[in-house]
């Protein structure tokens, strides 16, 4: 086969090795060739990752033919290895940014406002851009007009936390000009990840026909302060334990593995703990088989909107008006007047999230489940 057999315009031709149909060129039945190439740029957090693949259905519709990648760092690239829209997953280092330095695309989608992000945007080559770059002086700017109101959330206070009433779906539509229809999220599990958690849920003696309630503990780095201390979640532990008769399972990461801890020293023995060191699609999975799951605005909040799980969420320093839960959950808003505030730490001794008042959560909870779901 000469260089001239070869179709470079191919979505699946990779170039370094052979496509994933394993066969070559000349007389490929499953030749696709790109009509758009287009570059979704959306590095963190793992959580806006995942909700911001919204987007992928409706790009797929406007731009049929098109050829997508994303550029995300680690290890949001396991929330969008499943998904059927994506052609290309780039990890965030010197080797992918390099190489889009390099390639032209036809329009770049750039939702990340940090400085990796909207510098890799103004550098790559694209016939139209939306979303945020940097200009000359190093500073943030919208690309595009329909770019400016998310831009300005950004930077006004009283907009973001009191008169925005959109959600960030609305939002991220908006920017990539895409008309918004109420456009779901999702995740795919593979069965790896589904037979751990049968594997798991079987050990720990736990049924389908069981009420499983996951509580998450977790609220990530940026916003340490945005979960409830572990006393209150204790508390509440032993709360619907009596009133909705369910089994509890303690969810959390590495950086929950402390809390986590001493949680399961007071909570009694029927606390189930799910550990701390799973992987993201692991952790995800048991997420998946729980019939409700309990958690503060953060990554699982958007996994178990995304599979599908009736959730009550647990808003204090974040804003709650940007969070669509689909119709399948309830939001539990703090009543502190200084929230939201977005701050890392609160120096008050009593926080917005020890307002939470925790007979507003058994009852969300009573109301999902109705007292008897199953799965």
């Amino acid at each position: 086969m000469q260089k001239k057999d070869i179709k470079f315009s191919c979505r699946y031709f990779i170039g370094s090795k052979p496509c994933g149909f394993k066969v070559t060129c000349r007389g490929c039945q499953f030749y696709s060739p790109m009509k758009k190439r287009i570059l979704v740029i959306k590095l963190a957090s793992s959580g806006d990752v995942l909700r911001t693949t919204a987007l992928l259905p409706a790009l797929r519709k406007k731009y049929p033919g098109s050829h997508i990648s994303w550029l995300v760092k680690d290890p949001g690239q396991q929330l969008l290895d499943s998904s059927p829209y994506l052609d290309r997953i780039l990890v965030f280092n010197l080797e992918s940014v390099l190489s889009l330095l390099v390639e032209k695309f036809d329009l770049v989608i750039s939702l990340d406002k940090a400085i990796e992000a909207v510098s890799i945007a103004t550098l790559v080559k694209a016939k139209k851009k939306y979303g945020f770059g940097m200009d000359g002086k190093g500073k943030v700017y919208p690309f595009n007009k329909e770019a400016e109101y998310s831009f300005m959330l950004g930077l006004d206070d009283n907009l973001k936390f009191y008169k925005n009433k959109r959600t960030y779906q609305e939002m991220i539509f908006e920017v990539a000009k895409l008309k918004y229809t109420d456009d779901r999220y999702e995740l795919r599990l593979g069965k790896s990840e589904l037979d751990f958690a049968e594997r798991f849920f079987m050990a720990n003696g736990l049924r389908r026909e069981d009420i499983v309630i996951g509580i998450n503990t977790g609220s990530g780095k940026v916003f340490a302060n945005k979960n409830l201390r572990h006393q209150k979640t204790v508390e509440l532990i032993k709360l619907l334990a009596n009133q909705v008769k369910a089994r509890i399972l303690l969810l959390g990461g590495p950086l929950e593995k402390d809390i986590n801890e001493r949680i399961l020293k007071n909570a009694g023995p029927k606390v189930i703990n799910g550990g701390c060191g799973n992987s993201l699609k692991e952790f995800s999975a048991l997420i998946n088989r729980c019939s409700l799951v309990i958690t503060a605005d953060t990554l699982s909040l958007h996994i178990a909107v995304a599979l599908k799980r009736p959730v009550v969420a647990l808003f204090g320093p974040t804003s709650h008006q940007e969070i669509e839960l689909y119709n399948r959950g309830r939001k539990i808003i703090s009543g502190s007047i200084c929230a939201p505030c977005y701050k890392n730490k609160c120096g008050k001794a009593v926080s917005c999230m020890d307002k939470i008042i925790l007979k507003e959560i058994v009852e969300a909870v009573q109301d999902l489940i109705g007292g008897k779901l199953k799965r």
